[in-house]
C-alpha cells in the first residue's frame, strides 16, 4: 500500500466522522417531520372567521380528582335544571364533551358584533364566513339593495349588555344554539347627497336581536355559523 492510498484512506475516514458527528443518527426515537398540511387542517383559520369554540375549545382539563359536576349545578347561572335549554345542552355536551357554553356566549358576543358591523359596512368577505348560506343570501340582498340606492349605512356599538342562551337543540349532528342580544347601538343609513333617510346618527337606539347559530358537531371545523335572525324589536 502506497503513501497515497493511506492518505486518501485517512480522509475519507475523516470525512466520515465529521459528517457522523454533524448529521447524528437515528434511535428509533425521533420526532415525527413536521406535516404543514396536517396543521393547516387542524388549525389554521382565516383571519375572518369568528372561532366559536367547540371541538377545539382551548380549557383546562379537570383535575384527576375532580368530580362531575352534580346536575343541579351543571348549567349554573345559565339555566334550571330541567328546563328545555338544560335538556338541549346536556344532549350536545353528550355528543361533544368539550362543548362549553360559557365560552360559546363570549364568541358569540364578538361574532354578533362583527356581523352586525360587517352588514353596515358591506363587507360580504366577512359575512360569507360567518353566516350559513341561506342568512349571507339575505344579506347580500339587502347589501345590493342599499347599493342600487346609492345609500351607506353608518353603525356604531355603544355597548352589548346582555348575550343570554334561551334556546338549545340537538337535530341528529346539528347543534343549534339561540341568543338573545341586548344592546345600544347608533346607526343611520344616509342617501347619495348624505342625508339621513334611515335611524339617526345621534339617537342610541336599545337593540334586542334573537339569533341562531349551529354547527356540525361531528366536524373538526370548530366554527358556529349565524342560521337565523330575529328581533324583539
Amino acid at each position: 500500500m502506497d503513501i497515497y492510498t493511506i492518505i486518501f484512506l485517512a480522509l475519507a475516514v475523516f470525512i466520515f466522522l465529521r459528517l457522523r458527528s454533524v448529521l447524528g443518527q437515528r434511535t428509533g426515537s425521533e420526532r415525527p417531520p413536521f406535516d404543514r398540511t396536517a396543521r393547516n387542517a387542524l388549525g389554521a383559520q382565516d383571519k375572518n372567521v369568528v372561532t366559536m369554540p367547540g371541538k377545539v375549545i382551548d380549557q383546562a382539563p379537570l383535575a384527576p380528582t375532580a368530580e362531575p359536576a352534580p346536575p343541579s349545578d351543571r348549567w349554573k347561572d345559565l339555566t334550571e335544571p330541567g328546563t328545555a335549554l338544560a335538556q338541549g345542552l346536556d344532549a350536545i355536551v353528550e355528543k361533544d364533551s368539550t362543548f362549553d357554553p360559557r365560552h360559546f356566549l363570549s364568541g358569540a358576543r364578538g361574532a354578533y358584533e362583527m356581523i352586525v358591523l360587517a352588514f353596515a359596512n358591506g363587507d360580504r368577505r366577512a359575512l360569507r364566513d360567518l353566516l350559513s348560506s341561506e342568512v349571507y343570501e339575505s344579506f347580500d340582498a339587502a347589501i345590493k339593495e342599499r347599493e342600487k340606492n346609492e345609500q351607506k349605512t353608518e353603525t356604531r356599538f355603544v355597548s352589548i349588555d346582555k348575550a343570554e342562551l334561551v334556546g338549545a337543540e340537538l337535530r341528529d349532528r346539528t347543534g343549534q344554539l339561540t341568543v338573545r342580544f341586548v344592546s345600544q347601538m347608533i346607526s343611520a343609513t344616509r342617501d347619495k347627497a348624505g342625508n339621513i333617510v334611515d335611524g339617526s346618527a345621534d339617537t342610541v337606539a336599545d337593540i334586542t336581536d334573537i339569533w341562531t347559530f349551529a354547527r356540525d358537531i361531528t366536524s373538526r371545523d370548530p366554527n358556529w355559523k349565524l342560521v337565523g335572525t330575529g328581533s324583539a324589536n
